[in-house]
Order: C-alpha cells, then structure tokens, then sequence
C-alpha cells in the first residue's frame, strides 16, 4: 500500500518542470515566513532538497540572514540513525552522500543534540491532513522524530499534489503539526504549548 502511494506520488511529482518547482517553492516559503514559530526559532532542522522536492535552499538563506542556526541531517545507513549537524556554509560544506543525497563532508560535520531544535522541516513523499506522512522508506525519521523534545514544532512542506486522503499508519508513527502546500496552511493537531 505505502510502496503504491509512494511511487505513485513520486511518479507524478517527476512530471513537474523545475520552474514549477521552483515557483511552488516560493509560495510555501512565502507561507513559512510569515509564521510565528519559524520567524522566533533559532535553531531550525531542514534537509537538503534533491530531484522534485520542495526546494530548501531559500529557506536556507533566509534562516541565515536572519542570523538564525541551520541544521541539517546525516543518515548513518548502518543504524538507521540520523545525526543533527549544524549547516554554516551551503557552498562549503556539502558533498554527495548516500542515496545521491548532499550531506555534511566529514570535516564539516558538527553534531548536535536533538534537543536543542525549536522547528523541524520533516521531508516525506505523501502526507495527509492528520500530520502522518509516507517517507522514502529508510525508517530514518520515524527512529529520530521520537527523539525531539516537546517544544520542538515539526512541520512539512509539500505540493499539493502530495496530499492523500489517509496515510496508513502504525502506533509508532508521528505525525508532524503542521504542513504548508502551495495553497494552504494546515494545522494537524494541537500544539504542545
């Protein structure tokens, strides 16, 4: 079922141009900035966009302008586990890393606790209106996001086209609280607050 969903929704996100990519992008940005809890966080967790994904890189450059910290993650495919590091320089501090995705070189990597994150992007392939998401399948985020404080908001940017009626879920799947398409703002649940 995850895996139909999956290649379903990466399918149709393939047929997107990078303009559109871009634009949509932008939009959601422009939805982000203005938010509460992204304009008062100081130490913000988002991953390295790669092929059809909403694009992080503004987002990136917005956060540091506003002198806030970047942090991005590092998988480690023989645990699964996510290491949080701290972005300082998007030009110098990348290289291609597992499944073609840019991650910190090894010089470059600064780790950090979860605990100090106030905002999380989470990345996934189809999410629904309740916070759950359908990810790439490694189990990364659903070992790490357990991991976050509860003062931590988690938050998703995604196409519209990436939304479904219904994830399937087990008991051990966190849903994030908000998500941003390029046409709305969703609260997915109570805040922790």
């Amino acid at each position: 079922m995850k895996k139909e969903i999956r290649k379903n929704i990466l399918q149709g996100k393939d047929t997107f141009s990078n303009k559109m990519v871009r634009e949509k992008s932008l939009a959601m940005m422009d939805t982000l900035s203005k938010i509460d809890f992204y304009k008062n966080a100081n130490n913000v967790m988002l991953y390295i966009s790669f092929g059809k994904e909403v694009t992080m890189k503004p987002i990136i450059d917005d956060l540091q302008n506003r002198e806030k910290r970047v942090f991005i993650p590092v998988t480690v495919p023989a645990t699964k586990a996510l290491i949080v590091s701290e972005l300082k320089s998007y030009e110098d501090d990348l290289v291609v890393g597992h499944f073609g995705i840019m991650e910190s070189k090894e010089e470059a990597l600064r780790p950090v606790e979860p605990s100090i994150l106030d905002l999380v992007i989470v990345p996934g392939v189809a999410f629904d209106k309740n916070g759950y998401r359908i990810g790439y399948g490694g189990g990364y985020y659903d070992r790490f996001l357990p991991r976050l404080p509860e003062k931590t908001t988690t938050i998703s940017l995604a196409f519209e086209m990436q939304l479904i009626d219904k994830v399937p879920t087990s008991q051990y799947d966190l849903p994030v609280q908000y998500i941003i398409t390029e046409e709305q703002f969703i609260k997915c649940k109570k805040d922790n607050d």
